[in-house]
């Protein structure tokens, strides 16, 4: 199964890691360590998903791939 693929990066400005789902709008998390925001990620993911369903929302199929998988 393919899944979401995940940025992770420190920002300076919030002293911690953010993980986020390109392909998920708005969907991102917080933590102190780059695991801890992934934990956090996994748990705003299934948030993000579940309320799209109820909302009757299309759910994107993961697509985002960085510029470095990208065949050419």
């Amino acid at each position: 199964m393919k899944d979401y693929h995940i940025n992770v990066f420190y920002s300076e400005e919030d002293e911690g890691y953010i993980a986020d789902i390109p392909d998920l709008k708005f969907c991102s998390a917080f933590g102190e360590t780059p695991e801890a925001a992934v934990h956090e990620l996994e748990i705003a993911k299934t948030a993000w998903l579940e309320t799209a369903k109820a909302a009757g929302k299309s759910i994107p199929e993961p697509k985002y791939r960085p510029a470095i998988y990208q065949s050419s």
